[in-house]
């Protein structure tokens, strides 16, 4: 099945989505990988998602990707005696360490790496940010803060601190173990929240080791201060506008998603942009005109791929939501200004030969008006190098690993198949230009560019260029 675009579309499944027909309906409309959120999903269900998904794979006969969000730490107040408590402006709130019940003064927080982190003038944000308290004074089992936006607080409510590091990892022991049941479940992708520092991510692919990409959530102002070093040890980026805009004022988040999708095109890393794309679909049959607005301008920006959360897990309508964003996708690309301001963005390619000649394909492609890229990768980072350059003629991934093709499915325009590594030269060109003919790419008498590396069969040696016309049956022409 060819998609008539190039971003992608990454959907949550959930309560409304996880049956095998709906995840069928969900990929024909247009979800191209699908994201399992762990905060929900126990080690068994997890095991019949990734079988309900691999069943749907084996049948549409294309590679689906897979990714497990891990939940990461939970931050949250403790319990109060007489049930919710009204916090005004201007009143004192203390939060510490004791275990008894809390009241209008006081409360638990039984995180002592928050306290310990806080200091005077620090931020203590409650209830994904409608409470907002302010540092007085601290200590390493105390924080007397001033109430700043005041409003009803309730058990067990959330807890974010913008202004402070945390000493924690990203990774709780619950998500080290939902990461190991993942990596045996052969998912593809794994996303790691709170990330505030590129440690958190050497965590994770220590346990990984390559079996699966490891995606950064970026949610916590610490990590856009240490953006380019998190980026660098990351496979993808996620920019988490829930989380972020709770965290940083929500007037800078459209900012800092420009910037964040910029920075991992240059790095050639995939990028997501995810949280209330289309949130009203939750409950209604069609989105508002500011979240058209909003996909379209993700997609304008030249993000990999865009994500739904509850409008596909829990929602009324889960496969409108996809096919919504399908038909957004699909309208923009072919926006007359849509090529020149992906275009406008590009950067020069790194000084390897890999990136010279995935640079070159484009510009060749683009000058002959090509039908096709098509791109031989085992491990993946030549297609992600193709994918880069954001060429205007469509991208064939080629790989012998399902595996690749499947994490190759988060990747702007790479339209993946699975297929042997090419014997000689004369098979190379021969199975590009078949495959481009029955993808449904190239027609008879069109040319393709065919990249690939010498010696066959070799990862990361890609060094060669061909232009090859597609023959009258559908093979390599002269």
């Amino acid at each position: 099945m060819r998609r008539n675009r190039r971003v992608k579309i990454l959907a949550t499944l959930g309560p409304s989505s996880s049956e095998q027909d709906i995840i069928e309906k969900l990929y024909c409309s247009g979800a191209d990988v699908f994201r399992i959120n762990m905060s929900h999903t126990d080690h068994d269900r997890l095991k019949m998602l990734v079988e309900r998904i691999r069943s749907v794979e084996e049948k549409v006969g294309r590679p689906i990707g897979i990714l497990a969000d891990l939940q990461g730490p939970k931050l949250r107040v403790g319990i109060f005696k007489d049930g919710p408590v009204m916090l005004e402006n201007g009143a004192t709130f203390t939060l510490d360490t004791d275990p008894a019940e809390g009241d209008v003064n006081r409360v638990q927080l039984p995180h002592p790496e928050i306290l310990k982190a806080l200091e005077p003038t620090h931020r203590l944000l409650l209830d994904d940010g409608k409470i907002q308290l302010r540092v007085v004074e601290c200590t390493d089992t105390s924080a007397v803060t001033e109430v700043i936006v005041g409003g009803k607080l309730s058990n067990r409510k959330g807890v974010s601190v913008p202004d402070s590091e945390i000493a924690t990892s990203a990774m709780t022991e619950k998500d080290h173990r939902d990461l190991v049941a993942a990596l045996e479940q052969s998912v593809d992708w794994v996303a790691l929240s709170f990330v505030q520092r590129p440690d958190d991510i050497a965590e994770v692919r220590k346990i990984t080791r390559g079996r699966a990409g490891v995606l950064a959530k970026i949610e916590k102002p610490q990590a856009i201060g240490r953006l380019a070093e998190i980026i660098e040890l990351s496979d993808a980026i996620m920019v988490a506008r829930g989380d972020l805009g709770v965290e940083m004022p929500l007037e800078q988040v459209p900012g800092l998603q420009k910037q964040i999708t910029r920075a991992a095109r240059r790095a050639g890393k995939p990028v997501v942009i995810a949280t209330q794309m289309l949130e009203s679909m939750i409950t209604a049959p069609v989105p508002t005109r500011a979240e058209v607005s909003d996909v379209a301008t993700a997609v304008f920006e030249g993000a990999d791929a865009v994500m739904l959360s509850a409008e596909s897990a829990a929602g009324d309508f889960p496969v409108e939501a996809v096919e919504t964003m399908d038909k957004i996708a699909q309208e923009v690309e072919q926006d007359p200004n849509f090529l020149n301001i992906i275009h406008a963005q590009r950067t020069e390619p790194e000084a390897t030969g890999a990136d010279a000649i995935s640079a070159a394909a484009r510009q060749i492609a683009e000058t002959l008006n090509l039908a096709a890229v098509v791109c031989y990768t085992t491990s993946g980072a030549t297609g992600l190098r193709a994918s880069r350059e954001r060429p205007s003629s469509p991208l064939i991934v080629l790989s012998p690993v399902v595996a690749t093709a499947r994490r190759l499915a988060l990747a702007w325009g790479l339209h993946c198949v699975v297929s042997e590594d090419a014997a000689n030269e004369d098979d190379m060109v021969d199975r590009a230009c078949r495959i481009s003919f029955t993808e449904g790419y190239a027609k008879p008498g069109q040319r393709i560019i065919v990249t690939a590396g010498v010696p066959f069969g070799t990862p990361g040696s890609t060094n060669m260029l061909r232009i090859a016309f597609v023959g009258s049956d559908g093979q390599g022409g002269i």
